[in-house]
């Protein structure tokens, strides 16, 4: 996938075991909801299990944050306390990358969540998770960026500073060492 990769390949059972553990140690971000009904629905759709394990895999230790009525799913989202280790140093998307004539990042946000088969997350999401603890104190995390301002060159990223979540712009084919993306999947 990318340099960064940092944790090792876990087994269906070791997966389920971990995210298990992390639904059980943060029953904050999903208050009401039932780890046997998660794991019934993992086990329903276990091709849901690879992009669980891509984001688990590249550090975005995935937690259940919510419950979609209308989808009839199970929503999780990328919980590490900053913008995965292993998705970092990333340009915005494919465009982005092709424009860019030195220093090229390996690759794209975009182009990662879509290799993973997870969505970057949105503004919306974004302050949605931030609702739910303290995330990207030191690092930042694309987001979702409109078409008109990604027609116009730009792409937008978030963090959380001085107890609020600030949306920026750059130019798309910008990457930083802190700066990556987080993801969602519903399952």
């Amino acid at each position: 996938m990318t340099k960064g990769d940092n944790i090792k390949e876990l087994s269906q059972e070791e997966l389920l075991e971990v995210l298990k553990d992390r639904f059980g140690n943060n029953m904050h971000r999903h208050e009401g909801l039932e780890w046997a009904d998660v794991q019934a629905k993992l086990h329903a759709d276990t091709e849901k299990l690879e992009p669980l394990h891509d984001m688990e895999r590249t550090g975005g230790e995935p937690d259940v944050v919510g419950y979609d009525e209308e989808k009839g799913g199970y929503m999780f989202y990328d919980c590490s306390a900053e913008s995965p280790k292993g998705r970092r140093s990333v340009c915005y998307d494919r465009e982005a990358l092709d424009s860019r004539k030195k220093y090229k990042p390996e690759n794209s946000a975009v182009d990662m969540a879509t290799e993973m088969g997870i969505n970057i997350l949105t503004e919306d999401e974004y302050r949605a998770l931030q609702k739910l603890g303290d995330f990207d104190l030191k690092t930042s995390s694309w987001v979702q960026t409109p078409t008109d301002i990604r027609e116009r060159g730009g792409a937008l990223f978030c963090d959380y500073r001085f107890g609020h979540v600030f949306v920026y712009h750059n130019g798309a084919e910008s990457y930083y060492g802190a700066r990556g993306f987080r993801g969602s999947l519903m399952v």
